[in-house]
């Protein structure tokens, strides 16, 4: 089960300090990691947000024995979190307490947002901090204005020298020391990111940009929905089709899926197909592994076509 570490060091003002317990989740399991918190006194949770899902979607009963009351921060990170998820996170817990963290192991530049602030700029993951730079820019490589879409590149405060060397692989970099971590997203008037996808799992259907984090998000409101992946599968007419594939926690069809993304994603961003699976669609560190599912299902493809 989860373990519990009485932190030696201190991060910041108002963070970790000496004598906090923080939740450390070598193996996650929801159900268990409440009841520790409670019993261990937990101070401090680091959670990414398809965990934050998983504990959200526990019965109430089970949310309600657990004593938030001594968890003054909870931390998460590592992926695009779903508004109408944050939004329970910041009602149970207090928007005061909800801290999230957008940057690389590369460190080259990083934004921090509070629930305070987040209610003010729904969906956002905060402003860049610390001295490092990010911007949007185009596939021309061209910086692009707030409000637009594009590849999200970052660098070091001048005079920083790098902390990391890449082996086996090669950043994406343009002119000026600029590199991209592969995220979509834009800025708005006020300097707020907003993310959208990764480039690599971005679907054109059409013409049309879709992002699967956006249609999972949906999916995943769903009360019967354990998780979700959605990718892209080749079609002659759109070039590419949507396709969902469902972790379900038990009894939910394609027609109440439909329906309940109905009202909640333009017609182009709703999945062609629907897939049910009895596996965890993620990995153990919460992780959907697209272009691994996407693979697959087309070699399925062309196996089935050439019988």
């Amino acid at each position: 089960g989860p373990l519990y570490h009485n932190a030696p060091f201190t991060m910041s003002t108002n963070a970790l300090t000496q004598g906090a317990h923080v939740v450390i989740l070598p193996r996650f399991d929801p159900e268990a990691t409440l009841q520790a918190i409670t019993r261990h006194n937990a101070t401090w949770l680091y959670v990414v947000p398809t965990m934050m899902s998983r504990i959200w979607k526990l019965p109430d009963e089970v949310k309600a024995a657990c004593d938030m009351s001594r968890v003054h921060t909870v931390w998460h990170m590592a992926a695009p979190c779903p508004p109408w998820l944050k939004e329970a996170w910041i009602n149970w817990v207090g928007a005061e307490a909800i801290m999230e963290l957008y940057a690389g192991t590369e460190a080259q530049a990083a934004t921090i947002i509070n629930g305070v602030e987040w209610l003010a700029h729904r969906g956002s993951v905060g402003k860049v901090g610390g001295g490092g730079e990010m911007a949007t820019f185009n596939e021309a490589g061209e910086q692009l204005p707030l409000g637009e879409i594009g590849e999200i590149y970052m660098r070091r405060p001048p005079g920083s020298p790098p902390s990391y060397r890449y082996r086996g692989a090669t950043a994406r970099t343009l002119p000026g020391g600029w590199e991209s971590l592969g995220d979509i997203g834009y800025f708005d008037a006020d300097g707020y990111l907003y993310l959208a996808d990764r480039r690599t799992d971005m679907i054109l259907v059409g013409g049309a940009n879709v992002y699967p984090a956006e249609i999972e998000a949906a999916l995943d409101e769903h009360p019967m929905v354990h998780s979700s992946a959605v990718v892209g599968l080749p079609d002659d007419e759109m070039g590419a089709v949507v396709h969902a594939i469902i972790h379900p926690k038990g009894d939910v069809t394609e027609e109440e899926l439909r329906a309940h993304l109905r009202g909640l994603l333009a017609p182009y961003k709703q999945p062609r197909t629907y897939e049910f699976v009895a596996d965890h669609v993620r990995d153990d560190a919460g992780k959907v592994r697209r272009t691994q599912l996407r693979d697959e299902r087309i070699a399925r493809m062309k196996a089935d076509q050439s019988r």
